[in-house]
């Protein structure tokens, strides 16, 4: 598995990922979700360079351009509820791909312990084609992984897999390099070296879905 980390390069992304972790803006949960937005658009530029590509001949009202467009196949997915605002800004760029989702949570068992239940889980045909997978955080990796399973059980192995994960731990990026296949890539901004008993991220930003959509029961 490939991995890039863009935060190793001081960009515009820093400062929307620096907004995503202070608790004082995650106050405002239409900036959250407009702040995931953005840095999907800005991780959808930059899988945009590692496409297929050919030249095609546009018309324009004066004449004809050669232009060169990309002719990867994608499917963007989701791991709900988090990753949704992730997901559309993702979308926005590739506007013509396929879309999935799955449902993906711990189910604690008793203190600590707990597995990973997946259950819906929506996709088209992922043969021949490149899957992204869009995630705001990863402790484990364990969620990133079944759902990944799930998905190619159901839809078929697509030709290349990119993960998309603003933050991250180490603990899941070593997981997903033991899990996943070589043709992956994980692209992230922020990769925290500590978990809580609980498999919290530390420093991380605290639950990316209640802050986007409001607590839940």
């Amino acid at each position: 598995m490939k991995l890039v980390n863009l935060a190793e390069n001081n960009s515009l992304l820093s400062s929307f990922i620096a907004q995503l972790r202070d608790k004082r803006i995650q106050k405002d949960s239409l900036r959250f979700r407009t702040n995931l937005h953005r840095i999907g658009q800005i991780f959808a530029y930059e899988i945009s360079k590692t496409l297929e590509y050919s030249v095609k001949d546009v018309e324009t009202p004066l004449g004809t351009a050669q232009l060169s467009t990309y002719d990867t196949r994608l499917v963007i997915s989701t791991i709900l509820r988090a990753g949704l605002p992730l997901h559309d800004g993702i979308l926005s760029y590739f506007e013509d791909a396929g879309n999935a989702f799955i449902a993906a949570y711990r189910k604690y068992e008793t203190g600590e312990k707990f597995h990973i239940n997946t259950e819906y889980c929506n996709t088209p045909d992922l043969s021949g084609k490149t899957l992204i997978i869009a995630d705001t955080m990863m402790a484990t990796g364990s969620s990133m992984i079944l759902a990944f399973e799930r998905m190619t059980d159901e839809g078929g192995d697509p030709d290349y897999t990119h993960l998309v994960c603003p933050i991250t731990s180490v603990y899941a990026v070593e997981a997903l390099k033991k899990h996943l296949p070589a043709n992956t890539t994980l692209w992230t901004a922020g990769i925290d070296e500590e978990l809580t008993s609980h498999s919290f991220i530390v420093p991380g930003l605290g639950d990316a879905g209640d802050l986007a959509y409001g607590e839940k029961v």
